[in-house]
């Protein structure tokens, strides 16, 4: 597995944990009405959001390189 292809599969799963995180922090808030609750719940979103830019924008600047 090439270091390009690693990377790409370590930011999907990044951005899958903190997608889980924010279900979790969320049903934690209605559970509870915790503000710190909620700004988990928003931080891992935001965090989420921002994997994704990440990852775009490490696609288009690699992709002349190959996954293998």
């Amino acid at each position: 597995m090439s270091l390009k292809a690693f990377h790409i599969l370590f930011v999907a799963l990044s951005t899958l944990l903190a997608v889980l995180f924010a279900a979790w922090s969320f049903q934690g808030f209605v559970e509870s009405a915790s503000a710190a609750m909620l700004t988990a719940a928003v931080g891992a979103i935001l965090f989420a959001v921002g994997m994704v830019v990440y990852g775009v924008w490490f696609l288009r600047k690699l992709k002349h390189v190959s996954f293998l």
